[in-house]
């Protein structure tokens, strides 16, 4: 019986041992699935976190061309304005240019229509015959007496101003102005301008104008 102790004593240890390994193997095996698991989600968090990083960098650069964008967009509109105005003021200009010009052809057409009739008022008061001159029948005829007389009438009447046809049109000319237009068919400005729908005085050149009233 004494001898029979140690060998069950042994094998008690063994199975001991043997529990023990075998649990000390499941439990290592589990550790190396726990870290490989552990090791995927941390390379898979640092993934993420890499492909968060550069979303944000790309976030910030399509802020600042957004930004950009905006300053972009204002300078230009701030130009077009600084242009608008310096077209329109162009064009005042240029109708004042027009309108100095059209007056400065006025008056020297004026001039030289008085310098004309002073001429030809100096010329027929010099060729002018005496009336013991004429002969009887040239001073008895009354033909003779008109035709003397028309020059001046033809000189003293003033420019008529051409009948306006209702609906007629008018194409622009270089040199002429919406007051010079007005003048000649003898319409209003304002009344001009409303039949053609104009929103100011100033005309182009080879623009089509109703001067007629429909």
């Amino acid at each position: 019986m004494q001898n029979g102790e140690p060998q069950v004593c042994e094998r008690a240890r063994k199975t001991i041992l043997l529990g023990i390994l075998l649990c000390s193997g499941v439990l290592a095996s589990g550790c190396v699935v726990l870290e490989e698991k552990y090791n995927a989600e941390k390379a898979r968090s640092l993934n993420f976190q890499r492909l968060l990083a550069q979303e944000e960098k790309r976030t910030a650069e399509l802020d600042s061309e957004v930004r950009h964008t905006k300053a972009e967009l204002t300078e230009f509109e701030a130009r077009n304005r600084e242009l608008s105005a310096q077209v329109q003021v162009a064009r005042e200009q240029m109708g004042r240019l027009q309108e100095e010009a059209e007056a400065i052809r006025e008056a020297t057409v004026l001039e030289h229509k008085a310098l004309e009739d002073m001429q030809r008022k100096g010329q027929s008061s010099s060729a002018k015959p005496k009336k013991t001159d004429l002969p009887k029948a040239a001073s008895g005829n009354r033909s003779g007496g008109n035709l003397l007389e028309k020059p001046m009438a033809a000189v003293t009447e003033p420019a008529l101003i051409p009948k306006v046809v209702q609906g007629a049109m008018h194409v622009v000319k270089p040199g002429e102005t919406l007051y010079s237009i007005s003048r000649r068919y003898g319409i209003e400005v304002e009344k001009l301008k409303k039949l053609n729908k104009l929103p100011d005085d100033i005309v182009e050149i080879g623009q089509k104008l109703l001067v007629g009233a429909e």
